[in-house]
C-alpha cells in the first residue's frame, strides 16, 4: 500500500478558512457502509441516521491556546512556540521556530517575562524540552499570552477563539481541536438524547501527530505520535452496554475512534482507564469497537483519509471525496462533515 494511493486533487478555494456562522447548518456527506451509495444532506439531517439504543461517542478534550510567540533572553531574537504536549508539571514538549538555534540552555521571555522558558533538551524529530518559570497558574498566563493553534492550511485570522472547541470542550490538553465535533450544537444534542440515543464522552488530547504528513512511500512504515487518553469507568460501562444490546456505537471523528479502538479487547469489549496511545488505522484494519463515524474531510494522503478509507474501503471514499469536490463541499477544519455508517 503506497502513500501516493490515498491522493486526490482538492482546489485550494475549498479549503474552508472560517468557520460558518451556526456551527449545525455544515453539509453532511452520507456514505453507506452497505452499499457504497452517497446522499447529500444538512448536518442536522444527522438524527435521521440514528435510532434510539445507539451510542453518540465524543471526546471532550479542550484545545489549548498553545501557540506563544517570545524572545531569545540574549539576543532578542523572535522565537515561535507551539506547545504539543505536558511531559511533567512545568516541562512541555513542544515545535520551535526558528528551530537551529533553539539549543539547551536558550531561554526565552514571554509577555515582558511574565513567562520565561529554557530549553532543557533537543528529542526526536527536533522537539524541544522547555522547563517553565512563572507566578501564578500556567493555564491563566497561556490563556492571557497564548494564541489558538490553527493549522497552517488556514490563514484567516480566528475572530472568536471559542469557534475552535466543541461545545462540550471540558479537560484541556489538546493542540488541535477534534474537528468533527465542532458540528454539534447544544440545541442538537439535546435533540439527540430525546431520540434516545446515549451520549458517551472520551478523552483523547489530541497532538500534531494525527495531522503530520506521512514522510515515507510504504503505508506500513509509518510511525504515529503518541497521545494521552482517559476512558472513565461509567462511560465504557455505558458504550459496552450498547454493544451489548444490539445498538451501534457512532464515533465523532477519528480521536474518538482511535481512543475507542486503543483501549478496546480483540472481543470488542471497551475497558476503562488511560495511557498513551500510537494506535495506526489503514485498509486491512479490523475495528473491534466503531460501527459508525462523524468526520470532517482529510488531507490527501494523510493518516487520517487512511483511517476513513480503513472504515469504508479505499476505493469507495476515493469516489465520496470527487463527489464532494465535484458538490463543492468546504474541506478540512471548519470544513463540512461526512457520516460513514
Amino acid at each position: 500500500m503506497k502513500t501516493s494511493d490515498f491522493y486526490y486533487d482538492l482546489p485550494k478555494e475549498l479549503i474552508a478558512q472560517d468557520p460558518l456562522k451556526d456551527r449545525s447548518s455544515s453539509r453532511l456527506l452520507h456514505l453507506s457502509l452497505k452499499d457504497g451509495s452517497i446522499e447529500h444532506r444538512h448536518f442536522t439531517d444527522i438524527l435521521d441516521y440514528m435510532k434510539p439504543g445507539d451510542c453518540l461517542v465524543i471526546n471532550d478534550t479542550k484545545v489549548i491556546p498553545a501557540r506563544l510567540y517570545g524572545h531569545k533572553e540574549e539576543t532578542g531574537a523572535l522565537i515561535e512556540i507551539l506547545l504539543l504536549k505536558r511531559r511533567e508539571n512545568d516541562v512541555w514538549e513542544c515545535l520551535v521556530k526558528p528551530g537551529k538555534k533553539a539549543r539547551p540552555g536558550a531561554r526565552i521571555l514571554f509577555g515582558d517575562g511574565r513567562l520565561k522558558g529554557e530549553i532543557i533538551d533537543v528529542i526526536d524529530e527536533g522537539n524541544r524540552l522547555i522547563h517553565f518559570e512563572y507566578d501564578g497558574i500556567f493555564e491563566e498566563i497561556l490563556d492571557a499570552l497564548g494564541e489558538m493553534p490553527l493549522p497552517p492550511y488556514i490563514t484567516h485570522k480566528l475572530e472568536d477563539k471559542n469557534r475552535y472547541q466543541t461545545v462540550y470542550a471540558k479537560h484541556e490538553g489538546s493542540a488541535a481541536a477534534p474537528t468533527a465535533g465542532l458540528h454539534f450544537t447544544p440545541e442538537l444534542l439535546k435533540q439527540v438524547e430525546e431520540r434516545g440515543i446515549r451520549i458517551a464522552h472520551v478523552t483523547l488530547h489530541v497532538g500534531l501527530g494525527t495531522f503530520r504528513p506521512v514522510k515515507v512511500d510504504d503505508v506500513e512504515q509509518h510511525h504515529m505520535h503518541s497521545e494521552f487518553y482517559v476512558v472513565e469507568e461509567e462511560q465504557a460501562r455505558l458504550i459496552n452496554e450498547t454493544k451489548k444490546n444490539g445498538g451501534r456505537v457512532i464515533s465523532v471523528g477519528t480521536t474518538s475512534c482511535r481512543t475507542l479502538e486503543s483501549a478496546s479487547s480483540d472481543d470488542g469489549i471497551l475497558k476503562a482507564g488511560s495511557g498513551w496511545t500510537d494506535i495506526f488505522i489503514y485498509p486491512g484494519y479490523r475495528f473491534k469497537i466503531v460501527d459508525a463515524l462523524i468526520t470532517n474531510f482529510h488531507l490527501p494522503e494523510s493518516t487520517l483519509l487512511m483511517l476513513v478509507s480503513a472504515l469504508a474501503g479505499k476505493d469507495r471514499i476515493m469516489k465520496a471525496y470527487e463527489a464532494a469536490v465535484q458538490e463543492r463541499y468546504r474541506f478540512f477544519s471548519f470544513g463540512d462533515a461526512m457520516f460513514i455508517e
